[in-house]
């Protein structure tokens, strides 16, 4: 539609360009200036939030041709913003949501609205396989079912659909009517109900009652009734409603429209079922509870809407485990890999490449897509080849793969660097890893292409043993500390030992988006990596040493400074370097007894000499709390806050331009916001670890591995070297391949640390190996390949920290090198 339609729908006041908006098409939407490709069609939604304000990045987007703008505030000048269209709301996020309301409003194909506490991404990745070949269905992307992802979601609804599934997630109440008048799904699933988000709710039924709120419109409800609380809310809100009640259950004893059985095998459960007087069953590659679960849901779906015809049942044996989360890897010679396959259509691809287009911003190396034929999209095979061409030019791809026969018949479409390969095996036949050489590389493919075999020829060749990097976790504890802050606060966080060992570029990368205000690293070198690898932002240097210090004014790093002696030398050549005014950071010792200046009389000496210097500036003057984190020391705690005071005060009145000042660290924001002055320090907390109850971040990483071999022993048998662990049973034992070598502490062994494998604890027995640990799986279903947690949501940073006798920030780093991190974002 064009921008005047888009006025008159959601209202507003035109600021700019209201004459030539009749002539201004808009076909995407965005409120993301990282995701802008088409600047000529594009609607930008300046969203305003607690932690993120979308307004900041209008001015950069029209430098680059950014010409239409929906905005509740006035932050800058318009008045130069020549030839845009620049319409002003009351709220943004409501304008968008009514914009997408009003799309939905044109079709009346069936809409399924998917909502509960799990489940729900899994079921509407099932439910497309299972009928993509019956119709064409469009799905939200990965997880959209926030209050943004929804209607961004719904905007791409079109004639080219016969079926949509979307999802909706709440947090709190007031969410759920919101979303439905977008949604206004025809048949509703609601999944379960768990314990995410409970805390913004009094129970467990008034959350079910507020996510209840997205079958308004619904036709058909399905659920599970031997839910006790879904059966009541349902009833309670729906019974007499004239609704279609769908329910299925597990159980034997209770009535319902569809009684199921489940037989678990060892790598398989056969769901047998009767229907309208009908015996029949499918079978799934799956023996867990969940995945159990989210099948019954599907072909409950399937049953109630008349699809359950054999092509479709017969399906469920090749459902797949659901990638939800895109995964950023180190590739072959290089290249850096981001695998986002088993997931292939346009919506998806079109965030893919985004993706990879945020991820290349300043590394400069060239882009490489390897896609597969885009499957049961509903459109022409040569109308989508024509679309694929076109976003290959629009995001830049300097080198294009396609594997498919649709690809494959229509390459004349593509101009340029291009091959084309019938399928997978082909491409690997003939792959050449020449070709790879400090790339960015994305690989996009339906399931059935198996990209798998590509990725594993594109990766760095590691053992299986990995730590996974969570963003999506790290962007939610930085907005749970910055609850805690005033908005004119500025953050400094602690990236120093590879980001306290969850790899600094990444994390510092996503910092840098969301605009936090510093970085912290301590020495140089990771400083001049942080640069080499495209991060701008200021970054101090908490321990510079004066072999570094030219190469630090190189690359725009900013010392500690906590001697005289190392002023002098740093002044010294900064002058040699011709740069005035470089900034700095004083440290003033308060208490904990390191580095510092601390004592009055050397600290205005200090704040003389660097108010006179024709080259260096006082940047920020701080210290360091020693015992933040502990009550009983909270009178230490004082008399440290009282000597900053004084001593930054100082600094403050002796200098000729303001001085940011930074004392609380990630205890202290949590337990002394009072004294936040002009910035703070954000370390471990950030990656998870809380220094009490007042936040609840969410741990970031998450150490996995996978079994190599399992051996059945008997009672007398010895484990490992030394022979310490003894067998005193038939027992089933495992091995994993990971050591003290990998960081996993050799005092773990002997059944003092533990790990969890499909649904249990298994301890470890006998002596850690440099590369390989044994673990005791008796009792627990287990084969080779299957994967391991060894530090995660079951067993805890904590729990092994306090085994070990130590604290979460050398588990953290002390993990090797050598194994290798994975970033995932949703």
């Amino acid at each position: 539609m064009n921008f005047k339609e888009i006025a008159y729908h959601i209202g507003g006041n035109f600021l700019k360009g209201e004459v030539q908006s009749s002539h201004r098409d808009i076909q995407t939407i965005s409120i993301d200036s990282r995701n802008i490709m088409d600047v000529n069609s594009c609607l930008f939604i300046a969203i305003k939030g607690v932690h993120h304000d979308g307004h900041q990045y209008i001015k950069d987007l029209y430098n680059q041709g950014v010409r239409a703008f929906l905005i509740c505030e006035e932050t800058c000048d318009i008045s130069q913003f020549e030839g845009a269209s620049i319409l002003l709301v009351n709220n943004t996020l409501e304008s968008l949501q009514k914009l997408s309301s009003v799309v939905r409003s044109k079709y009346t194909y069936p809409v399924v609205g998917i909502t509960g506490s799990n489940g729900k991404t899994i079921i509407k990745e099932w439910l497309f396989d299972l009928l993509q070949k019956e119709k064409r269905v469009l799905r939200s992307p990965r997880s959209y079912n926030s209050q943004v992802g929804v209607p961004l979601s719904v905007w791409n609804m079109s004639e080219n659909y016969d079926m949509a599934i979307f999802e909706a997630g709440i947090s709190q109440k007031g969410e759920m009517e919101k979303l439905s008048s977008v949604i206004k799904p025809t048949i509703g699933i609601i999944t379960n109900i768990g314990e995410a988000h409970q805390k913004n709710f009094n129970t467990k039924e008034e959350k079910a009652e507020e996510k209840l709120l997205l079958f308004e419109s619904c036709n058909t409800i399905i659920y599970r009734c031997d839910y006790e609380l879904i059966y009541k809310c349902i009833q309670k809100k729906y019974g007499n409603s004239g609704k279609r009640l769908f329910s299925w259950t597990l159980n034997d004893d209770i009535k319902a429209d569809l009684n199921i059985n489940s037989e678990i095998f060892s790598e398989s459960t056969v769901l047998s079922f009767i229907f309208n007087g009908e015996e029949s069953s499918v079978e799934i590659p799956f023996t867990d509870d969940a995945s159990i679960e989210n099948a019954c849901h599907c072909l409950a779906f399937i049953i109630s809407t008349g699809n359950s015809n054999e092509s479709v049942l017969c399906r469920f044996k090749d459902l797949q485990p659901v990638a939800m989360r895109l995964e950023i890897k180190d590739g072959i010679n290089n290249c850096t890999l981001i695998d986002d396959y088993y997931n292939s259509d346009i919506n998806s691809l079109k965030i893919a490449l985004q993706y990879l287009n945020h991820q290349n911003t300043k590394s400069n190396q060239e882009q490489i897509l390897i896609l597969s034929d885009i499957c049961q999209s509903g459109m022409a095979p040569k109308k989508i080849a024509k679309e694929l061409s076109s976003m290959v030019k629009l995001y830049k791809i300097d080198r294009f793969i396609g594997i498919g026969s649709v690809l494959s018949s229509f390459s004349e479409y593509f101009s340029g660097n291009s091959s084309f390969y019938r399928n997978t095996d082909e491409f690997i036949r003939v792959f050449d890893s020449s070709i790879f050489k400090d790339k960015c590389i994305l690989i996009k493919g339906a399931r059935k292409f198996h990209f798998e075999k590509i990725s594993s020829l594109l990766q760095m060749k590691y053992h299986r043993t990995l730590l996974e990097i969570n963003l999506n976790a790290l962007v939610n504890n930085l907005n749970e500390y910055r609850a805690l802050l005033k908005p004119e606060t500025k953050i400094l966080v602690l990236v120093k030992a590879s980001s306290y060992g969850h790899g600094a570029i990444e994390i510092a990368r996503t910092l840098q988006y969301h605009k936090v205000d510093y970085l912290a690293v301590a020495v140089a070198d990771e400083g001049i990596d942080l640069r080499q690898n495209g991060i701008d932002i200021p970054i101090l240097v908490m321990n510079p040493e004066e072999h570094s210090f030219e190469m630090m004014i190189e690359y725009g790093l900013e010392p500690n400074i906590y001697s005289k002696t190392l002023f002098n030398k740093f002044e010294k050549t900064a002058k040699r370097m011709a740069v005035s005014k470089y900034p700095v950071h004083l440290k003033l010792d308060t208490g904990m007894h390191r580095l510092g200046f601390s004592d009055e009389r050397e600290v205005r000496d200090i704040s003389m000499l660097a108010a006179s210097s024709n080259y260096l500036y006082v940047r920020s003057v701080f210290s360091h709390f020693a015992v933040a984190d502990d009550p009983s020391e909270d009178d230490y705690t004082s008399s440290q806050i009282k000597k900053f005071k004084i001593l930054s005060d100082i600094v403050v009145s002796t200098q000729h331009h303001p001085v940011i000042r930074h004392l609380l660290n990630t205890a202290g924001i949590e337990r002394f916001p009072e004294y936040q002055m002009e910035m703070v320090r954000l370390g471990i907390g950030i990656y998870g670890i809380p220094m009490s109850s007042k936040v609840h971040p969410v741990k970031v990483a998450r150490w996995k591995t996978v079994i190599s071999q399992v051996k059945r022993l008997v009672a007398g048998d010895t484990v490992g070297y030394g022979r310490n662990g003894k067998v005193t049973r038939p027992s089933d034992i495992a091995v994993i391949p990971v050591g003290y070598a990998d960081g996993y502490d050799r005092h773990l062994g002997n059944g003092k640390g533990r790990v969890w494998i499909n649904g249990s604890y298994a301890p470890v027995i006998g002596n850690i190996c440099m590369d390989m640990t044994m673990i005791d799986v008796t009792g627990i279903c287990v084969k080779p390949g299957d994967s391991v947690e060894l530090m995660g949501d079951h067993v805890k940073v904590e729990e092994i920290a306090e085994k070990l006798g130590t604290i979460t920030y050398e588990i953290f780093t002390g993990i090797s090198q050598r194994v290798k991190r994975i970033y995932v974002e949703e």
